[in-house]
């Protein structure tokens, strides 16, 4: 199948049918990254660094090996974030009272202020995304693409 995007934005199938759900779910994905990688680069952090500090902000106290699977990234890659956040004093670490290898990652007020303006910046590109779409159909994207994650994560893989 062949995607086009028309002059007016809609994606159709070269055959004249709708575009596939997973084509316009990739275009969506890339305009959001786009614009949240823009507006997080003019607080001096990436969208994963942003995500990071977001999942730290919810979950205050997680291992830097935690947060990585949380954010999507290698321990590797963790590592270094949670290195330049240090440095950055967005975040401090403190040893596990019962594990004391492990240490233990909180925002800082610092962190928290940087996280501040991310979210403004990340409240208004999901207010240009949804602009002109009601708050029932606010609420049914969110169930609908909440479904779509479980379904493939949860159920059965495909096979090859």
């Amino acid at each position: 199948m062949t995607t086009e995007v028309l002059d007016d934005g809609t994606a159709q199938d070269v055959g004249g049918s709708p575009a596939r759900v997973t084509y316009l779910v990739k275009r969506l994905e890339s305009a959001v990254r786009r614009d949240l990688d823009a507006a997080m680069q003019e607080q001096g952090l990436t969208t994963p660094q942003y995500a990071a500090l977001s999942i730290l902000q919810r979950n205050p106290g997680l291992s830097s090996a935690q947060l990585a699977r949380r954010s999507f990234v290698t321990a590797q890659s963790m590592q270094v974030m949670v290195a330049a956040f240090v440095r950055s004093g967005y975040i401090e670490r403190h040893p596990d009272p019962d594990k004391q290898r492990v240490l233990r990652n909180y925002l800082t007020d610092a962190g928290l202020d940087v996280l501040a303006r991310c979210e403004e910046a990340a409240d208004r590109i999901e207010e240009r995304m949804l602009a002109g779409i009601g708050r029932s159909q606010i609420s049914r994207l969110r169930e609908t693409m909440t479904s779509c994650v479980q379904n493939l994560t949860d159920g059965p893989r495909p096979s090859s």
